[in-house]
Formats: structure tokens, C-alpha cells, sequence
């Protein structure tokens, strides 16, 4: 359990919780890390400022790669091999016809169809049969709902002290029992009841995504922000209807992008290019379907199967790199350190990529610890270093896939035919099939060895509805 500090009450108006690793953000990334720590012993606490139940109900797409089924697996969460949809291939379509890509056949590798919101359920439900989740938590974690971030703390700072925004420094971040509790990093946050705590850790850890409030602290001049807007963004709709076509297809047409995903046997998830402030609100069903029906149309008279809309959104796309990902004893991971455009369906992958490397990391720093009052803070370099080439590779692809496959505002003839030019080279080589394969499934396993466990060999059990 976490240990309380009890303070000086006319010094002091908050108990003081000590924990090694806090970590903010109780998204995928979050859960695996907690459940990851948990596994090692690593005393911790995850702060999440939504609801379960929340998060739950929040639909995003998931495609799994190899290497990301293979850490879940790994990990004892293996409802993806039944669940989930083994997936050999994809389709490009450009000129009214499908151009197959085959990911097994040129890799040796598949994705999963899994929703994010599947991988969140199999995490959760593993943290609260570990007793993370409920009153009191239990020895070695923690997994904190409702539990908002007000503030955080540098080392040697009181919780009156340095405003959120503050820098955290190593020469202020000794252990405990040189500097005392309160030398430490640290966050205020608030709980579902609006009563403030205060927390104190060894190591923060910001896997609050795209916004996240840690990221946001570490001042400018220690940090570097790499980013590109794109000129579109996707109109996405689940819709209850059964798939169109049995494996994902990306679809580049005269009149813009498309995408035909699924979700379950009786529900899909497609989506069509449209401008960054589109209002999804401002089309009518039958006006969805007749756009969505006009990028897909060709020759082979394809058409995708209708029915009725149940949610509707607009995605908007944006590439976003922070270095470097350690300041002092905080660490980013997932959408907090990096963010991609959905196109190469890389987000999950890196957040959980991340977080092998760092449990990875962590558990290093740890034992070079051994009981020292004065741990190697510079092994904890290595995260950043370890996943950069994967990050970047990532951005790449995205921003490569990305730039194929949609139009572009004020786009020139020139520039459309060139487009298509790029896609027929692409789909006649196999050269060119091997590259887009290969970073589609990813590149191979996150701390290396070989990629032959039940993600890259159960190719019965996995499939589903093929």
C-alpha cells in the first residue's frame, strides 16, 4: 500500500502519499504500464481523470500489429487470438479497382483487427481482477477513476508551491531519504469528490495522451516540438450494416479518400476525407451515403452494403514528436510523447511499443538501484533513445500513406495523375508491396528476438469470420 507522511497540520494542510511510479493517464498505455509494474512488484498508481465507464463508451478503430498481439499476449491478455480478426492483407483502390497487399505472404506477418476500446476492457478488467481497482487498491498498485491532475510538482516543491508549468530538475530529485517526501516529483490532483491529495513519486510518468497536462509543464527551452498540420481530416461513421468487403480497404478516387473498416459482423466503421472543420452534423444520412458510395464506385461495380448511422465524427489529423521524451525523474509515453495521423494505423502500436521499452527501462533503473540512495538517473536515457527509430519510422509511414492516398487542397492535374503513378508503381512492384507490408504490420518485435510466438503463428484460432 501506499505510505502516508504525516506532516506538520500548521505547515502543512495535505497528507503526502509516497508511491515509485505514479503514473497520469489510465488509457491503454496507462493500463498495460500499471499491469506490466504490477507483474514486477513495482509499487505504483495510475491517475485517471475519466470514468471507466467513460472511456468504455469512447469508439475508436484498433489495428493491431504482430509485435503489439504478441505483448498483450505475452502479458496474459490473449482475448485478441479469440476476439479479435486476424487480418492477411489489405486493399488499395484507385481507378475503380481493388489492388491487394499481402501482408502474410510478404512479411510473414498479420494484423489483428481489435478494437482500442476492446484492448482498454482486457486491461482494466485484468487490473481490477489483480485487486488494482476499489477501495484502498491493493499492495504493489494502484488504478485511481475520476482522479484529475491539478498541478505538478517539481522536487522540493510544497503544494503551495511551483505553479503547474514548472520544470522538473534532476539536481532537485534525490532520494527520499536524502531530501525527504517531498523532494520528489509529484502531482495534486482531485478526486471524484473534489477533495485535493497530493502525491509524491520516484518516477512520474505522463501517459495522458494528446493533451497531456505533464507535457505541458516541461518548459520550452528543455524541449523540442516537431509538427505538421494536415490540409484534411476524415468523416467517420459506424454504421449497423454487414462488412463490405472482408478485409480493410483504402480507397484513393477523384473525389477524395475513403476507408472501409469493420467493426463487428453486423457493424461497420468507414470514413470518407472531408476538410479539417467539418461539421458531421451538417450532413444527412443519405447525403453520407451517396459520398461514401461515389469514392468506392469503379467498374467492378462495387458498392458498399447500407444501413443505419449510429455515430458520427470528425477526425482530424495531425503528426506531433516532443524531445526529449525524459525530464528529470518524468517520463512520456503514448500520445503524451508522439501523435500520428490514423492513416498507418500506428497510434496504439507506438503507445504500447513505449510502454514495453519503458517497463523495460524502469525495471533496469530499479535494480541498478539496489537499495542506494542514489540511483542511475541517466539509465532512464535509454527510454528515449530505444524508441525514437520506431517513432520516426512510424511518422514516416503515416505521413507517406497519408500524403498517397488523399487529395490535396488546390491539388494541380499534375499532381493527381502523379498520385495515381505512385500507386500503380507501388501495387506492380514487389518491392514496393514488400515496404508498404512491412510497415504496415510494423517492425517486428519491440525488444527484439524473434517475432514466432502466438501473434505471428496462431493463424487458425485468431481468424474469425473469414
Amino acid at each position: 500500500m501506499l505510505d502516508p507522511v504525516a506532516l506538520n497540520p500548521l505547515e502543512d494542510w495535505l497528507t503526502v502519499e509516497r508511491t515509485v511510479v505514479a503514473i497520469v493517464g489510465g488509457g491503454p498505455a496507462g493500463l498495460l504500464l500499471s499491469h506490466l509494474l504490477h507483474g514486477s512488484g513495482i509499487e505504483h498508481v495510475v491517475l485517471e481523470a475519466r470514468s471507466r465507464e467513460e472511456i468504455e463508451h469512447t469508439h475508436r478503430a484498433g489495428i493491431l500489429e504482430a509485435s503489439s498481439v504478441q505483448t498483450l499476449v505475452e502479458a496474459g491478455l490473449d482475448r485478441v487470438l479469440r476476439d479479435g480478426e486476424r487480418h492477411d492483407g489489405i486493399a488499395l483502390r484507385f481507378d475503380g479497382e481493388d489492388h491487394r497487399i499481402d501482408l502474410a505472404g510478404l512479411t510473414g506477418r498479420s494484423v489483428w483487427l481489435y478494437p482500442q476500446t476492446d484492448v482498454f476492457v482486457d486491461l482494466a478488467n485484468r487490473r481490477e481482477a489483480d485487486g488494482a481497482i476499489g477501495d484502498g487498491g491493493v499492495d504493489g498498485g494502484e488504478v485511481r477513476w475520476g482522479a484529475t491532475v491539478t498541478r505538478v510538482l517539481d522536487g522540493g516543491a510544497p503544494s503551495g508551491g511551483a505553479p503547474h508549468g514548472g520544470a522538473l530538475q534532476d539536481s532537485a530529485l534525490q532520494d527520499s531519504a536524502l531530501r525527504g517526501t517531498r523532494d520528489l516529483p509529484g502531482v495534486l490532483w482531485t478526486d471524484a469528490q473534489g477533495v485535493e491529495h497530493e502525491l509524491r513519486c520516484d518516477l512520474l510518468v505522463g501517459a495522458d495522451g494528446s493533451r497531456s497536462t505533464l507535457r505541458h509543464t516541461l518548459p520550452e527551452a528543455q524541449r523540442r516540438t516537431f509538427s505538421h498540420e494536415y490540409p484534411y481530416a476524415w468523416f467517420g461513421v459506424i454504421v449497423e450494416a454487414p462488412r463490405s468487403a472482408p478485409e480493410l480497404v483504402y480507397t484513393a478516387s477523384e473525389h477524395g479518400f475513403a476507408l472501409i473498416s469493420q467493426r463487428t459482423e453486423t457493424h461497420q466503421r468507414l470514413y470518407f476525407q472531408c476538410e479539417p472543420d467539418e461539421d458531421p452534423d451538417g450532413w444527412s444520412d443519405d447525403q453520407i451515403w451517396a459520398e461514401l458510395q461515389r469514392r468506392v464506385a469503379g467498374p467492378d461495380g462495387f458498392r458498399l452494403e447500407e444501413g443505419p448511422i449510429e455515430e458520427r465524427s470528425v477526425l482530424r489529423f495531425r503528426s506531433s514528436v516532443v524531445e526529449p521524451v525524459r525530464h528529470g525523474r518524468m517520463l512520456l509515453a503514448g500520445d503524451a510523447a508522439h501523435t500520428v495521423p490514423p492513416t498507418g494505423a500506428k497510434g496504439l502500436n507506438l503507445a504500447l511499443a513505449d510502454v514495453v521499452v519503458l517497463h523495460d527501462v524502469l525495471e533496469t533503473w530499479l535494480a541498478r538501484r539496489g537499495g542506494t540512495l542514489r540511483p542511475d538517473d541517466d539509465v532512464l536515457d535509454e527510454y528515449g533513445r530505444r524508441v525514437s527509430e520506431r517513432v520516426w519510422r512510424a511518422q514516416h509511414f503515416s505521413a507517406w500513406m497519408s500524403s498517397m492516398l488523399h487529395s490535396h487542397p488546390g491539388e494541380t492535374g499534375f499532381a493527381a495523375r502523379r498520385r495515381v503513378a505512385e500507386l500503380r508503381t507501388l501495387t506492380s512492384s514487389e518491392a514496393g508491396r514488400r515496404f508498404l507490408a512491412e510497415g504496415y504490420t510494423g517492425w517486428g518485435p519491440v525488444l527484439g528476438g524473434p517475432a514466432t510466438t502466438a501473434a505471428t503463428t496462431s493463424t487458425t484460432t485468431a481468424s474469425r469470420g473469414r
